[in-house]
Protein backbone atom coordinates (compact mmCIF):
# COMPACT_ATOMS: atom_id res chain seq x y z
CA UNK A 1 0.00 0.00 0.00
CA UNK A 2 1.34 3.39 -0.84
CA UNK A 3 2.12 5.49 2.24
CA UNK A 4 -0.26 8.28 2.89
CA UNK A 5 1.88 11.64 2.73
CA UNK A 6 -0.02 12.94 5.88
CA UNK A 7 0.60 11.49 9.02
CA UNK A 8 -2.19 9.32 10.99
CA UNK A 9 -4.01 10.40 13.50
CA UNK A 10 -2.50 8.86 16.20
CA UNK A 11 1.00 7.61 16.09
CA UNK A 12 2.21 4.92 19.32
CA UNK A 13 5.37 6.03 20.70
CA UNK A 14 5.47 9.63 19.02
CA UNK A 15 7.70 11.78 20.89
CA UNK A 16 6.48 13.90 23.99
CA UNK A 17 4.93 17.28 22.85
CA UNK A 18 4.57 20.92 24.76
CA UNK A 19 2.78 20.31 28.29
CA UNK A 20 -0.75 20.40 28.60
CA UNK A 21 -2.52 23.93 28.27
CA UNK A 22 -6.45 24.78 29.35
CA UNK A 23 -9.22 23.32 29.86
CA UNK A 24 -8.34 19.48 28.73
CA UNK A 25 -12.54 19.51 27.15
CA UNK A 26 -11.55 21.88 24.91
CA UNK A 27 -7.61 20.97 23.91
CA UNK A 28 -8.86 18.99 20.52
CA UNK A 29 -11.99 19.39 18.00
CA UNK A 30 -12.71 15.99 18.74
CA UNK A 31 -13.20 16.08 22.60
CA UNK A 32 -16.31 18.07 22.51
CA UNK A 33 -17.63 17.34 19.03
CA UNK A 34 -17.51 13.65 19.46
CA UNK A 35 -19.74 13.69 22.69
CA UNK A 36 -21.79 16.52 20.96
CA UNK A 37 -22.41 13.98 17.70
CA UNK A 38 -23.27 10.72 20.29
CA UNK A 39 -25.80 12.85 22.77
CA UNK A 40 -27.64 13.54 19.60
CA UNK A 41 -27.53 10.02 18.19
CA UNK A 42 -28.51 9.00 22.07
CA UNK A 43 -31.64 11.23 22.44
CA UNK A 44 -32.74 12.33 18.89
CA UNK A 45 -33.65 9.12 17.61
CA UNK A 46 -35.83 7.89 20.65
CA UNK A 47 -37.36 11.39 20.86
CA UNK A 48 -38.17 11.02 17.04
CA UNK A 49 -39.43 7.82 17.40
CA UNK A 50 -42.24 9.01 20.27
CA UNK A 51 -43.40 11.84 17.79
CA UNK A 52 -43.96 9.04 14.75
CA UNK A 53 -45.92 7.14 17.42
CA UNK A 54 -48.13 10.32 18.37
CA UNK A 55 -47.26 9.55 22.26
CA UNK A 56 -46.03 12.79 22.54
CA UNK A 57 -46.28 16.30 20.39
CA UNK A 58 -44.87 19.21 20.12
CA UNK A 59 -44.04 21.60 16.88
CA UNK A 60 -40.64 20.98 15.83
CA UNK A 61 -38.81 24.11 13.62
CA UNK A 62 -39.46 21.37 10.07
CA UNK A 63 -41.88 18.74 10.33
CA UNK A 64 -40.79 15.83 12.19
CA UNK A 65 -39.79 13.23 9.63
CA UNK A 66 -37.60 16.30 8.08
CA UNK A 67 -36.19 16.94 11.77
CA UNK A 68 -35.26 13.57 12.19
CA UNK A 69 -33.03 13.03 8.97
CA UNK A 70 -31.72 16.59 9.12
CA UNK A 71 -30.60 15.71 12.55
CA UNK A 72 -28.84 12.73 12.10
CA UNK A 73 -26.67 14.21 9.52
CA UNK A 74 -26.22 17.60 10.27
CA UNK A 75 -26.36 17.28 13.99
CA UNK A 76 -24.99 13.86 14.57
CA UNK A 77 -22.56 13.22 11.49
CA UNK A 78 -21.54 16.59 10.89
CA UNK A 79 -20.52 17.05 14.74
CA UNK A 80 -18.57 13.88 14.63
CA UNK A 81 -16.71 14.86 11.08
CA UNK A 82 -16.01 18.19 12.50
CA UNK A 83 -14.60 16.72 15.29
CA UNK A 84 -12.29 14.08 13.13
CA UNK A 85 -11.49 17.07 11.38
CA UNK A 86 -10.29 19.75 13.56
CA UNK A 87 -8.39 16.69 15.48
CA UNK A 88 -6.49 15.30 11.75
CA UNK A 89 -6.43 19.05 10.83
CA UNK A 90 -3.17 19.23 13.61
CA UNK A 91 -1.54 16.07 12.68
CA UNK A 92 -1.87 16.83 9.23
CA UNK A 93 -0.14 20.29 8.98
CA UNK A 94 1.31 20.74 12.36
CA UNK A 95 -0.96 23.71 12.95
CA UNK A 96 -2.80 24.71 15.81
CA UNK A 97 -6.74 23.91 15.03
CA UNK A 98 -9.04 25.97 17.18
CA UNK A 99 -8.68 25.30 20.83
CA UNK A 100 -10.23 26.48 24.22
CA UNK A 101 -12.42 29.70 23.60
CA UNK A 102 -12.43 29.41 19.96
CA UNK A 103 -13.57 25.45 20.28
CA UNK A 104 -15.79 26.13 22.76
CA UNK A 105 -17.53 28.76 20.56
CA UNK A 106 -18.10 26.25 17.45
CA UNK A 107 -19.22 24.00 19.67
CA UNK A 108 -22.25 26.41 21.14
CA UNK A 109 -22.78 26.87 17.69
CA UNK A 110 -23.37 24.00 16.89
CA UNK A 111 -25.48 23.34 19.92
CA UNK A 112 -27.51 27.20 19.30
CA UNK A 113 -28.97 25.09 16.04
CA UNK A 114 -29.72 22.10 17.67
CA UNK A 115 -31.55 23.79 20.32
CA UNK A 116 -33.25 25.89 18.10
CA UNK A 117 -34.39 23.04 15.84
CA UNK A 118 -36.67 22.00 18.88
CA UNK A 119 -38.64 25.55 18.73
CA UNK A 120 -41.00 26.38 15.88
CA UNK A 121 -38.80 29.52 14.62
CA UNK A 122 -37.78 28.13 11.68
CA UNK A 123 -36.34 30.94 10.17
CA UNK A 124 -33.87 31.35 13.54
CA UNK A 125 -33.12 27.57 13.05
CA UNK A 126 -31.65 27.91 9.13
CA UNK A 127 -29.65 30.70 10.40
CA UNK A 128 -27.41 29.29 13.59
CA UNK A 129 -27.55 25.98 11.04
CA UNK A 130 -26.11 26.99 8.20
CA UNK A 131 -23.24 29.02 10.10
CA UNK A 132 -21.08 25.99 11.20
CA UNK A 133 -19.87 24.10 8.45
CA UNK A 134 -18.50 27.45 6.19
CA UNK A 135 -16.67 28.44 9.52
CA UNK A 136 -15.38 25.25 9.81
CA UNK A 137 -14.22 24.74 6.05
CA UNK A 138 -12.60 28.48 5.87
CA UNK A 139 -10.58 27.27 9.43
CA UNK A 140 -9.52 23.89 7.67
CA UNK A 141 -9.09 24.88 4.19
CA UNK A 142 -6.37 27.79 5.60
CA UNK A 143 -4.52 25.59 7.49
CA UNK A 144 -4.45 23.22 4.53
CA UNK A 145 -3.64 25.87 2.32
CA UNK A 146 -0.70 27.18 4.89
CA UNK A 147 1.31 24.08 4.44
CA UNK A 148 0.58 23.74 0.59
CA UNK A 149 -1.09 20.28 1.94
CA UNK A 150 -3.08 19.87 -1.33
CA UNK A 151 -3.81 15.96 -1.57
CA UNK A 152 -6.81 16.88 1.51
CA UNK A 153 -8.21 19.98 0.11
CA UNK A 154 -10.87 17.73 -1.17
CA UNK A 155 -11.86 17.45 2.15
CA UNK A 156 -12.43 21.34 2.64
CA UNK A 157 -14.44 21.27 -0.62
CA UNK A 158 -16.65 18.38 0.44
CA UNK A 159 -17.25 20.82 3.58
CA UNK A 160 -18.36 23.74 1.40
CA UNK A 161 -20.67 21.47 -0.31
CA UNK A 162 -22.51 19.96 2.66
CA UNK A 163 -22.86 23.62 3.44
CA UNK A 164 -24.17 24.30 0.59
CA UNK A 165 -27.05 21.04 0.58
CA UNK A 166 -28.07 22.57 4.24
CA UNK A 167 -28.62 26.26 2.23
CA UNK A 168 -30.54 24.60 0.15
CA UNK A 169 -32.67 21.81 2.89
CA UNK A 170 -33.54 25.35 4.65
CA UNK A 171 -34.77 27.59 1.57
CA UNK A 172 -36.72 24.82 0.79
CA UNK A 173 -38.19 23.82 3.97
CA UNK A 174 -38.87 27.31 4.72
CA UNK A 175 -41.10 27.32 1.30
CA UNK A 176 -38.06 30.00 -0.52
CA UNK A 177 -37.25 27.60 -2.70
CA UNK A 178 -39.53 24.72 -4.97
CA UNK A 179 -37.68 22.33 -3.93
CA UNK A 180 -38.81 18.53 -2.49
CA UNK A 181 -36.03 19.29 1.01
CA UNK A 182 -35.64 15.32 1.41
CA UNK A 183 -33.44 16.48 -2.10
CA UNK A 184 -30.34 18.13 -0.55
CA UNK A 185 -30.73 15.58 2.52
CA UNK A 186 -29.84 12.81 0.54
CA UNK A 187 -26.81 14.81 -1.41
CA UNK A 188 -25.41 15.59 2.13
CA UNK A 189 -25.54 11.63 2.91
CA UNK A 190 -24.42 10.93 -0.60
CA UNK A 191 -21.24 13.58 0.33
CA UNK A 192 -21.02 12.02 3.60
CA UNK A 193 -20.28 8.52 1.96
CA UNK A 194 -17.74 10.04 -0.31
CA UNK A 195 -16.35 11.34 2.68
CA UNK A 196 -16.07 7.37 4.38
CA UNK A 197 -15.08 5.98 1.22
CA UNK A 198 -11.63 8.83 0.79
CA UNK A 199 -10.45 8.36 4.99
CA UNK A 200 -11.66 4.55 5.16
CA UNK A 201 -9.48 3.83 2.11
CA UNK A 202 -6.85 5.43 4.34
CA UNK A 203 -6.95 4.49 7.46
CA UNK A 204 -8.32 0.52 7.69
CA UNK A 205 -6.08 -0.74 5.76
CA UNK A 206 -3.22 0.84 7.77
CA UNK A 207 -4.79 0.03 10.93
CA UNK A 208 -5.22 -3.75 9.87
CA UNK A 209 -1.71 -4.53 8.82
CA UNK A 210 -0.36 -2.33 11.78
CA UNK A 211 -1.73 -5.10 14.12
CA UNK A 212 -0.95 -8.01 11.91
CA UNK A 213 2.79 -7.69 11.57
CA UNK A 214 3.94 -9.11 7.99
CA UNK A 215 0.66 -8.71 6.17
CA UNK A 216 0.89 -6.31 2.88
CA UNK A 217 -2.26 -4.71 1.65
CA UNK A 218 -0.73 -3.27 -1.71
CA UNK A 219 -3.69 -0.56 -3.05
CA UNK A 220 -3.96 -0.99 -6.59
CA UNK A 221 -4.99 2.62 -7.96
CA UNK A 222 -6.98 1.23 -10.57
CA UNK A 223 -9.22 -0.20 -8.13
CA UNK A 224 -9.21 2.69 -5.53
CA UNK A 225 -10.08 5.54 -8.74
CA UNK A 226 -12.74 2.58 -10.18
CA UNK A 227 -14.61 2.61 -6.91
CA UNK A 228 -14.34 6.40 -5.62
CA UNK A 229 -15.52 7.12 -9.54
CA UNK A 230 -18.48 4.94 -9.50
CA UNK A 231 -19.43 5.59 -6.12
CA UNK A 232 -19.52 9.42 -6.61
CA UNK A 233 -21.22 8.81 -10.43
CA UNK A 234 -23.92 6.36 -8.74
CA UNK A 235 -24.81 8.51 -5.72
CA UNK A 236 -24.54 11.90 -8.05
CA UNK A 237 -27.54 10.01 -10.51
CA UNK A 238 -29.65 8.76 -7.52
CA UNK A 239 -29.55 12.29 -5.89
CA UNK A 240 -30.23 14.43 -9.58
CA UNK A 241 -31.70 12.42 -12.08
CA UNK A 242 -34.83 10.09 -12.21
CA UNK A 243 -35.13 6.71 -11.60
CA UNK A 244 -33.84 4.11 -14.41
CA UNK A 245 -32.05 1.89 -15.26
CA UNK A 246 -29.07 3.18 -16.40
CA UNK A 247 -28.90 4.58 -13.08
CA UNK A 248 -29.50 1.22 -11.38
CA UNK A 249 -26.61 -0.35 -13.61
CA UNK A 250 -24.12 2.18 -12.23
CA UNK A 251 -25.24 2.12 -8.46
CA UNK A 252 -24.87 -1.87 -8.84
CA UNK A 253 -21.31 -1.49 -10.43
CA UNK A 254 -20.19 1.03 -7.30
CA UNK A 255 -21.38 -1.72 -5.08
CA UNK A 256 -19.28 -4.28 -6.74
CA UNK A 257 -16.42 -1.82 -6.80
CA UNK A 258 -16.60 -1.30 -2.52
CA UNK A 259 -16.91 -4.92 -1.74
CA UNK A 260 -14.37 -5.23 -4.37
CA UNK A 261 -12.55 -2.85 -2.36
CA UNK A 262 -13.04 -4.21 1.11
CA UNK A 263 -12.12 -8.01 0.02
CA UNK A 264 -8.62 -6.62 -0.99
CA UNK A 265 -8.37 -5.29 2.99
CA UNK A 266 -8.70 -8.67 4.06
CA UNK A 267 -11.43 -8.48 6.62
CA UNK A 268 -11.30 -11.86 8.09
CA UNK A 269 -7.75 -11.33 9.62
CA UNK A 270 -10.11 -8.78 11.81
CA UNK A 271 -11.99 -11.25 13.28
CA UNK A 272 -10.64 -11.67 16.47
CA UNK A 273 -10.36 -8.06 16.71
CA UNK A 274 -13.49 -5.97 17.28
CA UNK A 275 -12.20 -2.60 17.00
CA UNK A 276 -11.05 -3.69 13.71
CA UNK A 277 -13.77 -5.67 12.38
CA UNK A 278 -16.55 -2.71 13.28
CA UNK A 279 -14.63 -0.69 10.74
CA UNK A 280 -14.80 -3.40 8.06
CA UNK A 281 -18.00 -4.56 8.81
CA UNK A 282 -19.76 -1.07 8.47
CA UNK A 283 -17.66 -0.28 5.35
CA UNK A 284 -19.00 -3.53 3.90
CA UNK A 285 -22.52 -1.58 4.24
CA UNK A 286 -21.39 1.09 1.51
CA UNK A 287 -21.69 -1.66 -0.95
CA UNK A 288 -25.34 -3.20 0.54
CA UNK A 289 -26.82 0.07 0.41
CA UNK A 290 -25.27 0.96 -3.26
CA UNK A 291 -27.17 -2.52 -4.53
CA UNK A 292 -30.25 -1.45 -2.61
CA UNK A 293 -30.34 1.92 -4.00
CA UNK A 294 -29.63 0.58 -6.91
CA UNK A 295 -33.03 -1.99 -6.24
CA UNK A 296 -34.68 0.88 -5.59
CA UNK A 297 -33.98 2.69 -8.70
CA UNK A 298 -35.96 -0.53 -10.34
CA UNK A 299 -38.85 -0.05 -8.25
CA UNK A 300 -38.06 -3.38 -6.24
CA UNK A 301 -37.48 -2.03 -2.58
CA UNK A 302 -38.04 1.14 -0.53
CA UNK A 303 -35.46 3.87 -1.25
CA UNK A 304 -35.78 4.10 2.77
CA UNK A 305 -33.72 0.78 2.62
CA UNK A 306 -31.02 1.92 1.13
CA UNK A 307 -30.65 5.38 2.89
CA UNK A 308 -30.51 3.35 6.13
CA UNK A 309 -28.20 1.18 5.28
CA UNK A 310 -25.83 4.14 4.49
CA UNK A 311 -26.95 6.29 7.84
CA UNK A 312 -27.27 3.47 10.14
CA UNK A 313 -25.05 0.52 8.77
CA UNK A 314 -21.72 2.48 7.01
CA UNK A 315 -22.27 6.28 8.62
CA UNK A 316 -23.38 4.82 12.24
CA UNK A 317 -20.73 1.78 11.84
CA UNK A 318 -18.07 3.67 10.50
CA UNK A 319 -18.32 6.76 13.49
CA UNK A 320 -19.00 4.55 16.42
CA UNK A 321 -15.53 2.63 15.07
CA UNK A 322 -14.05 5.70 14.94
CA UNK A 323 -14.91 7.72 17.59
CA UNK A 324 -13.76 4.70 19.93
CA UNK A 325 -10.60 4.04 18.06
CA UNK A 326 -9.30 8.11 17.83
CA UNK A 327 -10.56 8.87 21.56
CA UNK A 328 -8.39 6.08 22.63
CA UNK A 329 -5.66 6.63 21.01
CA UNK A 330 -5.77 11.04 21.40
CA UNK A 331 -6.25 10.41 24.88
CA UNK A 332 -3.30 8.23 25.65
CA UNK A 333 -5.22 4.90 25.87
CA UNK A 334 -4.58 1.19 24.23
CA UNK A 335 -6.23 0.66 21.37
CA UNK A 336 -8.18 -2.25 22.01
CA UNK A 337 -12.04 -2.52 22.54
CA UNK A 338 -13.23 -3.27 25.99
CA UNK A 339 -16.78 -4.78 26.73
CA UNK A 340 -18.72 -1.77 26.43
CA UNK A 341 -17.26 -1.00 23.19
CA UNK A 342 -18.00 -4.15 22.01
CA UNK A 343 -21.67 -4.43 22.72
CA UNK A 344 -21.46 -1.01 21.03
CA UNK A 345 -20.11 -2.00 17.92
CA UNK A 346 -22.91 -4.98 18.41
CA UNK A 347 -25.97 -2.89 19.20
CA UNK A 348 -25.45 -0.25 16.03
CA UNK A 349 -25.35 -3.01 13.63
CA UNK A 350 -28.19 -4.40 14.98
CA UNK A 351 -29.92 -0.79 14.53
CA UNK A 352 -28.77 -0.95 11.01
CA UNK A 353 -30.16 -4.44 10.68
CA UNK A 354 -33.75 -4.22 12.01
CA UNK A 355 -33.99 -0.87 10.41
CA UNK A 356 -33.59 -2.01 7.06
CA UNK A 357 -35.35 -5.27 7.47
CA UNK A 358 -38.36 -3.14 8.34
CA UNK A 359 -37.99 -0.64 4.73
CA UNK A 360 -37.98 -4.34 2.84
CA UNK A 361 -38.37 -7.90 4.08
CA UNK A 362 -40.31 -7.42 7.23
CA UNK A 363 -42.48 -3.88 6.44
CA UNK A 364 -45.70 -6.57 8.60
CA UNK A 365 -43.46 -6.03 11.54
CA UNK A 366 -42.05 -2.25 10.76
CA UNK A 367 -43.41 -0.59 14.38
CA UNK A 368 -41.60 -3.33 16.23
CA UNK A 369 -38.41 -3.74 14.12
CA UNK A 370 -38.06 0.55 14.36
CA UNK A 371 -38.72 0.26 18.24
CA UNK A 372 -36.02 -2.46 18.22
CA UNK A 373 -33.48 -0.45 16.26
CA UNK A 374 -34.29 2.56 17.96
CA UNK A 375 -33.58 1.42 21.20
CA UNK A 376 -29.99 -0.56 20.00
CA UNK A 377 -28.71 2.49 18.39
CA UNK A 378 -29.65 4.82 21.51
CA UNK A 379 -28.23 2.25 24.19
CA UNK A 380 -24.72 1.89 21.99
CA UNK A 381 -24.23 5.80 21.89
CA UNK A 382 -25.65 6.03 25.71
CA UNK A 383 -23.06 3.73 26.65
CA UNK A 384 -20.29 5.97 24.62
CA UNK A 385 -21.22 8.60 26.79
CA UNK A 386 -20.85 6.76 29.67
CA UNK A 387 -17.27 5.08 29.07
CA UNK A 388 -16.22 8.10 27.41
CA UNK A 389 -17.04 11.04 28.75
CA UNK A 390 -14.92 10.71 32.09
CA UNK A 391 -11.99 10.33 29.15
CA UNK A 392 -12.61 13.41 27.08
CA UNK A 393 -12.78 15.90 30.10
CA UNK A 394 -9.64 14.45 31.57
CA UNK A 395 -6.19 15.44 30.89
CA UNK A 396 -4.28 12.49 28.42
CA UNK A 397 -3.07 9.49 30.57
CA UNK A 398 0.36 10.32 29.03
CA UNK A 399 0.49 14.21 30.54
CA UNK A 400 0.73 15.11 26.64
CA UNK A 401 -1.41 18.56 25.35
CA UNK A 402 -4.38 17.15 23.04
Amino acid sequence: MNKPTSPPLFIAGQPPGPPPRGWAFLRLGFRPFYLAGALVAAVTVPLWLVLFLGSVSFTTAVSPLLWHAHEMLYGFAVAVIVGFLMTAGKNWTGLDTPRGASLGALVLLWLAARLASLADVPLLYAVLDMALLPVVALIFGTLLWRVKNYRNMPLAVILLLLASANGLFHLAALGVMDLNPMQPLYAALALITVIETVIAGRVVPMFTMTVNPGLKLEASQLRERVTLGLTAAGLLLWVLAPANAFNAAVLAAAGVAQAWRLWGWRPAVTLNRPILWILHLAYGWIAVALGLLALAQLGWVPVSAGVHALGLGATGGLIIGMVTRTARGHTGRPIMASKPEVAMYVLVMLAAVCRVLASTLLIQYYSLLLMLAATAWSVAFGLYLWVFTPWLMATRLDGKDG
